[in-house]
C-alpha cells in the first residue's frame, strides 16, 4: 500500500468564485504512480468547500444563484462578518473521495472537482490531495 500527498495553491478571486481543480489532481496521481486506490482532496479551512460538478458557465451559475437563495448573505448571523460563508462551507463540505482505477480519477463524463471560495474576500489557498493506493 502506497500514500502519495501533494498540494495544490492557487489565489481566488473571492466569494463564490468556483475553481476546476481537476486537471491538477489527474497530474498528481499521475506522478504517484498509483494504478488502484483513492484520492481524497481536501482544503484546510472553514470557509472554503470541494465538490464535484459539471464545470459549465450556465450550470456555475445556477449553482452561485442556489447558493444565495439557500444561504443568503444578508440575513443576520451570530458570527460577524462572514458567518454566511463558515454555514455555507460546512454545507458543501471540505473534501471528496475519487475511486483511482487504471490510473486515472474515475470520474463521471462530465464531472470535475472544484474548489469553492466562500469567503468575502479573495484569498490564497492550498489544497491537500491524497492519494492511497497500490
Amino acid at each position: 500500500m502506497r500514500v502519495f500527498s501533494r498540494e495544490i495553491s492557487f489565489n481566488t478571486r473571492g466569494e463564490i468564485d468556483i475553481i476546476d481543480i481537476t486537471g491538477e489532481v489527474e497530474k498528481i496521481v499521475r506522478e504517484s504512480g498509483v494504478k488502484n486506490g483513492i484520492a481524497t482532496v481536501f482544503i484546510p479551512g472553514a470557509t472554503g468547500a470541494i465538490t464535484t460538478i459539471e464545470y459549465e458557465p450556465g450550470l456555475i451559475e445556477d449553482f452561485k444563484d442556489a447558493l444565495r437563495r439557500l444561504i443568503p448573505r444578508e440575513i443576520r448571523y451570530r458570527h460577524p462578518v462572514n458567518g454566511h460563508s463558515h454555514v455555507r462551507a460546512s454545507l458543501l463540505g471540505p473534501s471528496v473521495t475519487v475511486p483511482i482505477i487504471g490510473g486515472h480519477l474515475h470520474l463521471g463524463t462530465w464531472q470535475q472537482i472544484v474548489f469553492i471560495e466562500l469567503d468575502t474576500r479573495p484569498r490564497h489557498r492550498r489544497v491537500i490531495v491524497q492519494i492511497v493506493g497500490e
